[in-house]
């Protein structure tokens, strides 16, 4: 679950933040009825006020926080099952909390230390772009698991970190579209602004065109809507959708999640045309959806298990000074499906 915060006190209780204020401070100005029954949805939803955590001794912590950029991922929430699992075999509680994808993620945490006794922080998808100051500003130890990290950015001396290839795994799709015939491939990419996992993707697509001397066009890099949350299926559907209306010339899609593929899919054939025979379409994932749906969707299956295990594994190494900070990779699974085929 996610976490609590003074304002979803305020919300449940139908009041406004500066009554829940005074009924945690005990001020005389509110009714009792109304402090009782702000108190009472306190404990059951096991709030702590930020001024009661401050008293709380740092050496009893037995807490690891997850963050995550993309709460509604089924890949996350798989990943989120396994690390849950392994921080309980070190008999510490795990911290769920969603980042909004305009949050600042080191500002959140940097809140969440104050409110809860952490012992570590992992930081699960989105994007680090950061200075080494505000880094520096964590004093608790700290992971980046599929998060990504653009080279040069900040030292990686500061921060430990567990992925895959992202760049790599993205060419090794494209380059396949390519041996099954395909040359004017499509992608539904990140902003050209992101820093993260999708510019890393976008950037193995573009190099695997040009390794085969295949032109760069601008009109097949089709950026997710801003207005609909990334990484999703309306998103990949609406990108889709105008990408057909448009009528750029392509005969493969590759999308950089398969969320993202799954809505193209749906485009694809409310338009009327087939899948694979007008359009192949490719994910990025490997999620248990894309296994399931009709066609089932050509993708790369990043070992959810590996990760979340590598991630927990890492930090409590670090927790425990056993360890410098590592940069751990793990190779993914090619799973060729039925939303492709050779032409």
């Amino acid at each position: 679950m996610e976490e609590i915060t003074i304002k979803d006190i305020a919300r449940m209780c139908g009041v406004g933040v500066s009554t829940v204020s005074r009924a945690i401070n005990n001020h005389p100005d509110i009714s009792p009825e109304t402090k009782e029954m702000i108190l009472s949805v306190i404990k059951e939803n096991s709030y702590i006020p930020n001024n009661s955590a401050r008293n709380l001794k740092r050496t009893d912590a037995k807490s690891i926080a997850v963050l995550v950029k993309g709460m509604t991922n089924p890949f996350f929430s798989a990943m989120i099952k396994v690390m849950e699992a392994e921080i309980k075999k070190k008999h510490y509680s795990l911290v769920l909390h969603r980042v909004e994808m305009n949050e600042d993620e080191v500002d959140v945490a940097l809140e969440l230390i104050k409110e809860k006794r952490l012992r570590g922080i992992i930081f699960l998808g989105g994007y680090f772009s950061h200075s080494e100051e505000k880094l520096k500003m964590l004093h608790v130890p700290f992971i980046l698991s599929t998060v990504g990290c653009p080279p040069g950015n900040m030292s990686r001396e500061l921060y430990s970190s567990v992925s895959v290839d992202d760049a790599k795994e993205s060419g090794r799709i494209v380059q396949y579209l390519i041996d099954q015939g395909h040359r004017d491939i499509a992608i539904l990419a990140a902003e050209t602004e992101d820093a993260s996992i999708g510019r890393l993707r976008l950037e193995g697509y573009m190099q695997t065109l040009e390794k085969n001397g295949i032109p760069l066009r601008d009109e097949l890099i089709c950026s997710m809507n801003p207005d609909i949350e990334f990484y999703s299926l309306e998103n990949g559907y609406e990108v889709t959708k105008d990408l057909l209306r448009r009528g750029v010339r392509c005969s493969a899609i590759f999308a950089i999640s398969d969320l993202l593929a799954i809505g193209a899919c749906r485009a694809i054939l409310e338009s009327g045309k087939r899948i694979p025979q007008d359009y192949a379409v490719a994910g990025f994932d490997g999620i248990e959806m894309g296994r399931y749906y009709t066609p089932s969707v050509t993708t790369v299956r990043q070992p959810v298990e590996k990760l979340a295990e590598g991630t927990v594994s890492l930090l409590f190494e670090i927790i425990n000074g056993g360890t410098a900070h590592q940069h751990l990779v793990y190779e993914s699974e090619f799973l060729e499906r039925e939303s492709t085929k050779a032409r």
